[in-house]
């Protein structure tokens, strides 16, 4: 994804996924705590459903929608954690691997599960209205 788009503009957008095809309308940001940079956002699926993470690398900006490289379908059964909170570094390797995409995660992350105190990942949200 372009990194001088601002994460708190993708709030409010439209998502598609690969063919085209709506996914939903992006609620929330996360970004990862140790580097500030935008990695996941939060999809709500429908007015009845769920939001689901999708990954912000390699998805792109199209225009002003958010151009997910899978399929609805994948989308919509990725792992539900919930938004609000933080996503862990377990959760956020379940995503990874929900993708199919590598992740080169902190040795000692890969030494022992939960890592050691003060050397995870932990991933906050940029809410749509924290502003």
């Amino acid at each position: 994804m372009q990194t001088d788009i601002d994460p708190r503009s993708l709030i409010g957008r439209k998502a598609f996924d690969r063919n085209g095809t709506k996914i939903g309308t992006i609620d929330e940001v996360y970004l990862d705590d140790a580097t500030g940079a935008p990695e996941w956002a939060a999809v709500r699926t429908g007015l009845f459903s769920r939001d689901a993470f999708v990954p912000l690398e390699p998805s792109e900006m199209v225009g002003d929608t958010l151009r997910v490289p899978f399929e609805r379908s994948l989308i919509r059964d990725a792992p539900d954690f919930g938004v609000g909170r933080h996503l862990s570094p377990e959760q956020e390797l379940q995503l990874y691997h929900h993708y199919g995409l590598d992740v080169a995660l902190p040795s000692d992350f890969r030494r022992s599960l939960p890592p050691a105190p003060g050397s995870d990942r932990d991933f906050g949200r940029l809410a749509g209205d924290d502003g």
